[in-house]
């Protein structure tokens, strides 16, 4: 198992993958950075939890676009649908991490 650090919005984080995988984490990890700061750009500030699960909403709506239409438009036609619900687990469970911290601040 590979480990590797990715960058979203400035915050470094590290993920696992299956040895050989680290450049196609890499290039979704991009996808998902560029969808954040896009946001970041249009609403300003807004908390770290909010950001990650509006970019997860984001693209699986691209995802289910992508899939209901039988088209592959964009980066999702170079990612199987099973890439881009591994990386949206590993979102959600950061976004869920943080929220729990929040609480407990």
């Amino acid at each position: 198992m590979a480990q590797i650090n990715v960058n979203i919005n400035g915050k470094l984080y590290p993920l696992a993958c299956a040895d050989g995988e680290e450049s196609r984490l890499h290039d979704l990890a991009s996808y998902v950075d560029s969808k954040a700061r896009d946001l970041t750009v249009r609403l300003g500030h807004v908390s770290e939890a909010r950001l990650l699960l509006m970019v997860s909403l984001m693209i699986a709506d691209e995802l289910q676009d992508a899939l209901e239409s039988g088209g592959t438009p964009g980066i999702v036609g170079t990612f199987s649908a099973d890439d881009f619900a591994s990386v949206l687990n590993e979102v959600a469970a950061e976004v869920e991490g943080i929220a729990e911290r929040l609480e407990k601040a």
